[in-house]
């Protein structure tokens, strides 16, 4: 097993050089990777060997003489490397702000589960655009990553020794049963707990919280190879991101699914809301909307048949270039638990609206098909028909 240790040798060379050290202490090889935009860095991998990767070659990162447009194409480049890398067993780096930016989307790139550890002078902040839907250990400098003194020597020793814990220690194997991804919302709970309950028999149910970051760890894990299928019933993600609200999928949304061309089964949960947070967080431009609080830090918004349409035409150009099998299911009772008939949500208009759009803008196939159920979403009947279908399918 080989270890990358990774990082701007120009500037820290000693700092990981030290880990580089403890690492091999340990009984790992080593291969140091540079990724100082001077070039004027030592390691096992030079800097002008990952900015060569940048798709406009290595001039379009080294001969920059803005520090932020480097950063950003070193960036770049030292991903589309770790993607091609196929001898990294385990990944870990440090860097103040500029090394975090340049080390984390290269992290992010490689399969769940592979070792990768972050020390940053920024993780005691909110490191979720670094993290994002990736298993990444970030540690906490204390100090400055510059020099080694009795805290930073101490601080990055223990992350040299998590990594080299993580590459050492096989992880004993649970029920190889196929995996299955779902998603759920506080107001879907009812139909995938239903579901995931009757999976566990045969499959290895991964429930996500659809918050934005859950859908797209999904999406990493299907990627990787980890899912099998995917039983989608939550989609309000979508919502968040065409509206503004705090939880947004990203544009690839459904992209791993059209990617691999897995089975996919998937309705239209929770579009009936946007998300925010404290009722005074809600944007003024939304003053005169429907809400409802559903805890003192998350507030809902009703969206409008407007929205929903527009939901349902976006989410239809993806289906449509799905080439697995698919099924999407439409809840005609309503698309969550507080979309039913006496519930603050209950809007037969949105409802009706996104319908008309998905019937009008899906293209069905052999392998690709709607299917209207009479049922509200978060119920257990249609769990069952989402259960069919994926039996269809699988």
């Amino acid at each position: 097993m080989i270890a990358g240790v990774a990082g701007t040798f120009d500037t820290k060379g000693k700092e990981l050089s030290y880990i580089a050290q403890l690492i091999r202490a340990a009984g790992l090889e080593v291969r140091t990777i540079d990724l100082g935009t001077t070039g004027q860095g030592s390691a096992t991998i030079s800097a002008e060997t990952v900015a060569a990767y940048h798709p406009d070659g290595a001039e379009a990162v080294l001969t920059q003489t803005d520090r932020g447009v480097a950063v950003g194409a070193m960036a770049l480049a030292f991903e589309t490397y770790v993607r091609e890398a196929d001898w990294i067993g385990g990944l870990i780096g440090a860097g103040g702000s500029g090394g975090t930016a340049l080390l984390a989307p290269a992290m992010r790139a490689l399969p769940v589960g592979t070792p990768k550890v972050l020390v940053s002078t920024v993780a005691s902040g909110n490191v979720g655009s670094y993290v994002g839907p990736s298993d990444i250990a970030m540690m906490y400098s204390v100090t400055d990553v510059q020099g080694l003194n009795r805290i930073s020597a101490r601080v990055l020793g223990n992350a040299a020794h998590a990594l080299v814990g993580m590459m050492l220690n096989e992880v004993p194997a649970v029920d190889a049963k196929p995996a299955i991804g779902l998603t759920m919302f506080g107001v879907t709970t009812t139909a995938v707990s239903h579901v995931a309950d009757a999976l566990a028999v045969d499959f290895d149910p991964l429930v996500f919280h659809a918050t934005g970051t859950g859908g797209r760890s999904m999406e990493k894990l299907v990627d990787s190879g980890l899912i099998g299928a995917v039983l989608d019933l939550t989609t309000t993600e979508v919502a968040d991101m065409l509206v503004g609200g705090v939880f947004p999928a990203t544009e690839d949304r459904f992209g791993a699914v059209i990617r691999t061309g897995i089975p996919y089964v998937g309705s239209v949960g929770a579009l009936d809301m946007v998300n925010f947070g404290a009722r005074e967080t809600v944007p003024e431009k939304f003053a005169d909307r429907t809400f409802h609080v559903h805890n003192p830090q998350v507030t809902l918004m009703r969206t409008t048949p407007e929205e929903n349409d527009k939901f349902a035409a976006w989410i239809a150009e993806r289906l449509n270039a799905m080439t697995g099998p698919v099924r999407f299911l439409i809840p005609e009772g309503g698309v969550s638990a507080i979309d039913a008939q006496g519930q603050p949500f209950h809007d037969p208009e949105a409802l009706a609206a996104l319908t008309h759009r998905l019937q009008a803008d899906v293209i069905p196939t052999e392998s690709r098909r709607l299917v209207s159920v009479p049922h509200n979403l978060n119920t257990t009947a249609f769990a069952d028909a989402a259960l069919t279908a994926l039996k269809e399918i699988i």
